[in-house]
């Protein structure tokens, strides 16, 4: 049975990677690729790999404790991977097996030099390349050392960094298995790498070769520098050419050393740019066979380039899919809704259907397409004022894209004289009834979404839904809301400037805003301070919830990550733990804590307080936006940690103490400023526009947010009655388990719901996708050429070796930073200034506990901007990578007026 052991390179394809490994079924694929060449070899498959394993069975076990190792206990993981290596490098090659490879060797001829190279099952894929997890030999001379090569190839399976690797990557160690290839060896004047798409701007149409003398080895290692080719519409673009002091080159009798470059040719270009472009056009054939941008390997010898290894490349930004060849350019609407995690499918479908605007998908997340907006010189201006009022790095990335000659087309502006669609917006007087109405008929809406949905079922509801989202859109547009909102933001800017122009003040609408009436978002993180005060005074209770904290800490642990799921640093797989869990009101506390809690002395107070705060904010959690995120109604336990802090850290009484200190403070500064105005030349003219002004704030800004409120409370209504369809598909059998239908778009789940049948494989390819998309990070732009423009803060007035952001909130102050990516696992103290990548709304609980503010993502007019104005808080936004320079512990100093952190120790 030698046919099972050994295949030929040319028998194989990209559907047998089962038996040959990634690498092995690319090679396959590539050599039937017309005008590519590949080495000639052969593959040892899976089935001699087994073998070896079952010739051990001491593996098994040691196995088992590989898989209970913490993945950051590295000591731990080197010491069983040096075991498991050891153990099958000793295990002799049975003799049917060892017999195939030599017969296999014997056709490229017996003591031809070969590359003996792993090729694994979790190799080289679509979403995880595994590049350089496994060895690779070079130059291996005889049957002898072939086989020997082959033995420490299947070991390399379990090198200490591919098994970090795996239990990163959320793989299972004993899904995996080795194939190893053999092929005659190349030995090329010049190798190198080229990546079809620029590997650090994410240009699909710009292809970049690194090259150097001799094997590639020589800058894997990083021995040289190489030379650095751009290619782009079949010229080359750019090029840099460094000396090469060395190179490896393979040895007469076997194995490789490093050489000397003559000093002639060190500052010579291994490729010519003909060479380059041509090695391009090959490339751009292979990533039209595979569908996608290749990380490709390759030599230079006498009779032209071969291609020895070719894999997807895994970190690009995916590009939003057009119906036609022209240039786009599109905004993440991540970073204006502070979400920037990868959401799911029913998530995607289901913001996208309530939008107002046409959005597109890329990567999990969702993109509005501004290309027209930006191609007439007045709606560019009208654009690119409002976006970077919001976002200074998002304009600049913008007007960097503008920059390229032609990439955005010019188009006319409208007809002259003609007014814009819809005409100006009529004047909103300053009227706190306006506001009034506005929520009430907010809640009207709600109320009688959720009293009519309670009789739909099947593709019944479906329909209604569609209806409902109709409703959606039109509440989310009422005109007079969105006066409201552009009222309060309008005099905020107005404010700011003219203050500053007349008192030489920086952002004093900070503390004009303090304590503004109707935020609801700024009432939560106050009504969380009542709930503490209904727990405090009693030590039982205190205790129980304490125990709740704990037990559900370890819970996580067990799950794989925090309460909140999601995101770029998290496991997004991690609440699918919680899978059977009921949303309906009676049964959602699946821990049961709060009827555990009524049974204590003063229990029934305590679950009261929650239960009140739960039914008026239990739709809301962290990365809303995205209907499939588990809410505070669904896990209540994820408020206990916040709850207990309060207890901790603040006194009885402490909302209202704080709510009205705020107004007091916003009442003194307007006294402050009203008095300085007067005694300036035409003073009175200015203090009383400023007062109309100060009065017009107050009555609005508040209300900013509660349209968010509005829409995350239909969100969970719809997220109710859907996930009751759900569980209608697992009771029939259709579904294997009620969150699989999140993997679904809301047009798949009506299908599902007509045709009571649903595709188990592209669930499975879209949790794959999903586990693929939370390791990339969006780009602020993204252009159709794939390009990810993040865009640079152009400021000359921060400190050397201080964080640039965007000032959003006045003050400057001194703490602790407390560096938290989930909001389950905050642990602070007062005093703290709070460092993390994005806050919603959801996050605002924790506001009332910290001395400052500093996120990575965020604009002025976002959710924890408008929230760290009204609580007072120095708040410094758009911080790159604020989470990963800023140390937790470490203190620091955030300066809200002038927008930058220093790091003090």
């Amino acid at each position: 049975m030698t046919e099972q052991y050994v295949w030929d390179l040319n028998e194989i394809d990209e559907m047998q990677v089962a038996v040959v490994g990634g690498k092995a079924a690319h090679l396959g694929a590539l050599s039937r690729i017309d005008g590519i060449r590949v080495p000639a070899g052969f593959c040892v498959t899976t089935d001699a790999f087994r073998r070896i394993m079952a010739e051990a069975p001491s593996l098994d076990e040691r196995l088992d404790q590989l898989s209970r190792v913490d993945p950051d206990d590295r000591e731990a993981i080197r010491t069983l991977s040096a075991q498991i290596r050891r153990t099958i490098e000793e295990i002799a090659v049975p003799d049917d097996i060892s017999a195939a490879i030599t017969r296999a060797l014997a056709r490229l001829g017996e003591q031809a030099a070969c590359a003996v190279r792993s090729s694994a099952t979790a190799e080289d894929l679509p979403t995880a390349s595994f590049a350089g997890q496994q060895d690779t030999y070079l130059n291996v001379v005889g049957p002898t050392a072939v086989l020997q090569h082959v033995s420490r190839c299947w070991a390399s399976l379990f090198t200490e960094r591919a098994v970090t690797y795996r239990r990163r990557n959320g793989i299972d160690h004993r899904t995996v298995h080795m194939a190893v290839i053999v092929q005659r060896m190349v030995f090329p004047h010049a190798s190198g790498i080229l990546f079809t798409a620029d590997p650090v701007t994410g240009n699909r149409k710009v292809a970049t070769v690194d090259a150097g003398f001799g094997l590639g080895e020589a800058l894997v290692s990083g021995l040289v520098n190489p030379d650095v080719f751009k290619v782009r519409d079949g010229e080359v673009v750019a090029k840099e050419i460094p000396a090469k002091e060395r190179a490896v080159q393979a040895l007469a009798d076997g194995g490789t050393r490093e050489v000397a470059i003559e000093a002639q040719r060190q500052e010579q270009p291994a490729l010519t740019d003909a060479q380059a472009v041509r090695l391009v056009q090959l490339g751009r054939w292979i990533e039209a066979h595979f569908g996608r941008p290749q990380d490709i390997e390759w030599c230079l010898a006498d009779d032209g380039f071969q291609i020895v290894q070719s894999r997807p490349v895994t970190t690009l930004f995916p590009v939003p899919e057009a119906d036609d060849a022209e240039n786009h350019v599109y905004v993440s609407v991540g970073h204006q809704q502070m979400m920037t995690d990868a959401m799911k499918p029913l998530g995607l479908s289901v913001w996208q259907l309530t939008a107002m605007v046409p959005m597109h998908t890329a990567g999990g997340r969702l993109f509005v397409d501004v290309t027209r907006r930006l191609a007439a010189p007045a709606s560019r201006a009208g654009l690119l004022d409002l976006i970077g009022k919001g976002d200074p790095l998002t304009r600049d990335a913008l007007e960097t894209v503008l920059g390229r000659d032609g990439f955005v087309p010019s188009l006319p502006d409208a007809v002259p004289g003609k007014p814009p669609a819809g005409g100006a917006p009529a004047p909103i007087a300053t009227d706190p009834a306006v506001v009034t109405e506005l929520i009430e008929r907010s809640q009207a809406s709600v109320a009688a979404l959720e009293r009519d949905i309670r009789s739909k079922t099947g593709p019944a509801l479906f329909d209604f839904l569609l209806e409902a989202f109709e409703e959606h859109k039109r509440v989310l547009g009422d005109p007079v809301s969105m006066q409201a909102i552009m009222a309060g933001m309008e005099a905020t800017w107005w404010l700011n400037d003219k203050l500053y122009e007349w008192l030489g003040e920086k952002n004093v609408a900070d503390t004009l805003t303090l304590s503004a009436p109707d935020n609801i978002t700024s009432e939560m993180g106050l009504a969380l301070l009542d709930v503490a005060d209904a727990v405090r005074p009693y030590p039982e209770v205190v205790t129980f919830l304490q125990g709740v904290q704990e037990s559900g800490a370890r819970d996580e642990a067990v799950r794989g990550g925090g309460a909140w799921g999601g995101g770029a640093r998290h496991d997004g797989v991690r609440h699918e733990g919680a899978r059977h869990e009921d949303v309906r009101r009676e049964d959602v506390c699946h821990e049961g804590f709060l009827d555990e809690l009524a049974k204590l002395t003063g229990g029934p107070e305590a679950r009261d307080a929650i239960e009140a705060y739960l039914d008026r904010y239990g739709m809301r959690c962290v990365g809303e936006i995205d209907i499939t995120r588990p809410r505070w109604r669904e896990r209540p336990t994820t408020l206990v940690p916040v709850i207990l802090d309060n207890v901790r850290n603040f006194a009885p009484g402490a909302a209202e103490r704080r709510f009205e200190e705020g107004r007091q403070k916003a009442l003194k500064k307007e006294q402050d400023v009203l008095s300085r105005l007067r005694a300036l030349p035409d003073g009175d003219r200015k203090a009383d526009e400023t007062k109309r002004m100060i009065d017009r704030v107050r009555t609005f800004i508040g209300y900013r947010e509660y349209p968010k409120y509005g829409i995350i409370s239909r969100y969970f209504v719809y997220k109710q009655a859907l996930l009751r369809e759900a569980e209608r598909l697992v009771r029939a059998g259709v579904l294997a388990e009620r969150e699989d239908v999140f993997y679904l778009t809301f047009q798949e789940f009506h299908e599902a719901v007509r045709s009571n049948q649903v595709d188990d494989q592209l669930i499975r390819q879209r949790k794959e996708a999903f586990r693929s998309y939370q390791a990339l990070t969006p780009p602020r732009v993204l252009t159709s050429d794939g390009e990810a423009v993040n865009g640079s803060y152009r400021r000359d007035d921060v400190p050397a070796g201080a964080l640039t952001g965007l000032p959003v909130s006045a003050g400057t102050v001194e703490g602790r930073a407390r560096v938290v990516l989930d909001m389950a696992d905050a642990d602070l103290e007062a005093g703290d200034i709070l460092v993390t990548a994005f806050t919603d709304p959801s996050w605002s609980p924790l506001f009332v506990g910290i001395a400052g503010l500093v996120t990575e993502v965020g604009g002025l007019m976002t959710h924890g901007a408008v929230i760290a104005r009204e609580y007072g808080l120095p708040a410094v936004v758009g911080v790159a990578q604020a989470t990963r320079l800023i140390r937790d512990g470490q203190r620091i100093r955030v300066h809200g007026t002038d927008g930058y952190v220093e790091i003090l120790s």
